[in-house]
């Protein structure tokens, strides 16, 4: 990491405008005036892709607000009141989407809408009640919440536009930093082992072209070309050609199928990461452990995978 260039430094560079944080140079966007259509458009846009990346059944409609309260403080069993409480956080979202869509046409008519207008407060209310319950809410894979996408449209909300766009850029830079993360875990763990020789230059290919993807929007003119890229190059790394000995025993074969496991949800993380643009710590925490008990179960001679364990620990 630079230690020399201070966070939130632009520079163009290769003709495009980055910003620095966290180590990483992401591409930077125009910044809307700061209006009441523009966190409309915002607030929609956030709304939208959160629901693409959170479990199913939770873009609950605004008008069953009072049914989705009643539901979860009616509900005594925790994990159903988990979903509920779920399910009332994405009423609470559309609700307050609802009324800050009506308020910015009202504002078209020429009413004067203030900060302390009763219906701006009521929305700031309802993003906060829904920002409180996003902990209940798991990211579509259904391994962890993913609390920080859920608070950007409240974020959008309560903050001037140019804050939120930094705050955007940081998760961006973090996120690429834990894509780098499990690249390098997934090179030390499986670079040096005979069967999976020669994969390197994929999970560095895949990496690469899912930190494109993290920072490109799709509105953006090249997205056609960056989400190809992604999409090949995670075919590719998950099409990888093991070099096998023609003589094997079946407790290696176990072991190889084990480490292509690996590789996949390792694909599937990153995949996950790049598309929602958040960091997944937990994920990467549990994933970057599973790989590094890979390899203390194998002890390479030659070509040769020697098990240090017996089929019954795998």
């Amino acid at each position: 990491m630079d230690t020399e260039t201070p966070p939130g430094t632009e520079r163009v560079i290769g003709g495009v405008l980055r910003v620095y944080y966290e180590g990483y140079w992401v591409k930077a966007y125009e910044i809307p005036a700061d209006t009441l259509l523009a966190k409309k458009r915002l607030i929609e846009a956030l709304t939208r892709r959160l629901f693409n990346h959170v479990e199913h059944g939770l873009n609950v409609p605004g008008v069953r607000l009072p049914e989705a309260r009643r539901a979860f403080e009616s509900e005594s069993d925790p994990q159903r009141k988990r979903v509920k409480g779920a399910m009332l956080a994405g009423a609470l979202f559309n609700r307050a989407t609802d009324i800050f869509t009506k308020l910015v046409d009202l504002q078209a008519l020429g009413a004067e809408i203030g900060d302390d207008n009763t219906l701006m407060r009521e929305c700031g209310d309802l993003l906060q009640e829904a920002l409180a319950l996003g902990k209940m809410v798991l990211h579509r894979s259904g391994e962890e919440g993913i609390d920080e996408l859920w608070g950007e449209p409240f974020k959008a909300f309560a903050f001037p536009i140019e804050d939120f766009y930094r705050s955007r850029y940081l998760k961006i830079a973090q996120t690429m930093g834990a894509i780098d993360r499990i690249a390098d875990e997934l090179v030390a763990t499986f670079a040096g082992l005979p069967p999976f020789a020669g994969i390197e230059p994929l999970v560095r290919e895949f990496a690469d072209a899912a930190k494109v993807k993290c920072e490109t929007l799709r509105t953006e003119g090249d997205v056609f070309d960056v989400w190809a890229s992604f999409v090949v190059s995670a075919e590719r790394l998950c099409a990888f050609e093991l070099r096998l000995p023609p003589e094997r025993t079946l407790v290696e074969e176990q072991i190889v199928s084990r480490g292509l496991a690996l590789i996949r949800q390792g694909k599937d993380l990153v995949s996950d990461m790049a598309r929602a643009r958040v960091p997944m710590p937990k994920s990467t925490r549990e994933f970057i452990e599973r790989c590094r008990q890979y390899p203390g179960r194998l002890r390479v001679t030659g070509f040769r995978l020697q098990p240090l364990i017996t089929p019954g620990l795998l």
